[in-house]
């Protein structure tokens, strides 16, 4: 279970993805990647046959119970990380390796280069490339967070009333999600009422949320590493007519980016760019300044998206957002997000909460 990402990476090693004999995995989110094995400290190098982790006391036990077909080494006190790795990089006849140079700062590639022995080799996109496409186990991971997403949804709408401040509907949110069965927040929850509900990323406040508003709730949560994520439009109270029809011109764009997505598409263009003509045809291009959506897996926003900018291809397997919005400053804001899973021919969406518009 842990070790199929392993054995991806090795077999990139293999094929000169990596463009070195050797990778050295250093970030959270890629040790997560390629060991199974959560842990705010440790250093994972990894050849095409071999596999070496070292981390320090306090993760050894778990690490050894945790990771497969991998050597486990325990970093005493006193040792350096980096001369643990040349040994093993020595040991393991890895005269070059390749390195995590999009997540380390310039500090760090010098303070490696100077400590390390081998050759040091920048691994560019090589990992995000590989996390964009999920394997079967990690999108069981992905399914349950959004199952558990789904019921803090549900259950959340029988909290809120008219008179709750922003920051309280968020507390009952949150306290929800871990309720049902999520390990962490995947992000801090969006959750803006009122006027406030025109900022697409804004920060829950003190203002209550009255009658003949909307509440906009963006939130996910952490399972076994893997995020989910979704948002959703409420009303409190009775809707005006400008805010019924703004919020059916969203749910027709969403359901139409929803019918397009799909592996092996343009990103912008046959996407995106679909989403974006029907909402500019509708009058409301420049309110819809966000992309349609972005990737998510280990984190909530990964190199996967459907950014019209981007000129890549999508993959099979790929989890990504599908979430128009139409924000009309100082007035209101709506946004409709849900995850999917890009297949040939269409998609599986993860996402099971109801879109119609909810008056609460």
């Amino acid at each position: 279970m842990n070790s199929i990402n392993l054995k991806r990476i090795q077999s990139s090693i293999s094929s000169g993805r990596f463009g070195a004999p050797a990778v050295l995995v250093t970030s959270p989110e890629n040790r997560l990647f390629a060991s199974g094995f959560a842990s705010s400290a440790g250093m994972h190098l990894i050849t095409e046959d071999s596999s070496v982790f070292i981390t320090d006391f306090r993760y050894i036990e778990a690490a050894r119970a945790g990771i497969e077909n991998t050597e486990i080494i325990m970093i005493e006190r006193g040792q350096r990380y980096s001369d643990l790795i040349n040994d093993a990089a020595k040991r393991l006849g890895a005269d070059k390796v390749a390195f995590e140079d999009v997540t380390m700062t310039a500090a760090e590639a010098e303070t490696y280069k100077k400590n390390f022995t081998f050759e040091m080799v920048p691994a560019g996109n090589a990992f995000s490339n590989l996390r964009a496409v999920k394997n079967e186990y990690e999108l069981s991971l992905m399914r349950r967070a959004q199952e558990i997403t789904d019921a803090a949804f549900a259950d959340v709408l029988g909290a809120i009333h008219a008179g709750m401040t922003e920051r309280e509907v968020r507390a009952e949110l949150i306290y929800r999600l871990y309720r049902h069965g999520g390990d962490a927040l995947s992000f801090d929850p969006v959750v803006v009422g009122g006027p406030n509900s025109s900022l697409p990323h804004g920060h829950a406040t003190d203002r209550p949320i009255e009658n003949g508003e909307f509440l906009t709730m963006d939130f996910g949560v952490l399972y076994g590493g893997y995020c989910s994520d979704m948002t959703r439009t409420v009303c409190i109270g009775k809707p005006t007519d400008e805010m019924r029809r703004i919020y059916d011109i969203v749910l027709k764009a969403q359901l139409l980016g929803l019918e397009v997505a799909k592996a092996n598409l343009h990103w912008g263009r046959e996407c995106d760019g679909v989403v974006r003509q029907f909402i500019t045809e509708k009058g409301y291009g420049p309110n819809f300044g966000h992309g349609l959506g972005h990737g998510l897996g280990i984190e909530v926003h990964e190199s996967l998206d459907f950014d019209p900018e981007k000129p890549g291809i999508a993959p099979v397997n790929g989890v990504v957002s599908v979430e128009p919005g139409i924000y009309l400053e100082g007035k209101f804001g709506v946004r409709i997000e849900d995850c999917v899973i890009l297949k040939d021919g269409g998609n599986e969406n993860l996402t099971k909460s109801p879109k119609e518009l909810i008056c609460i």
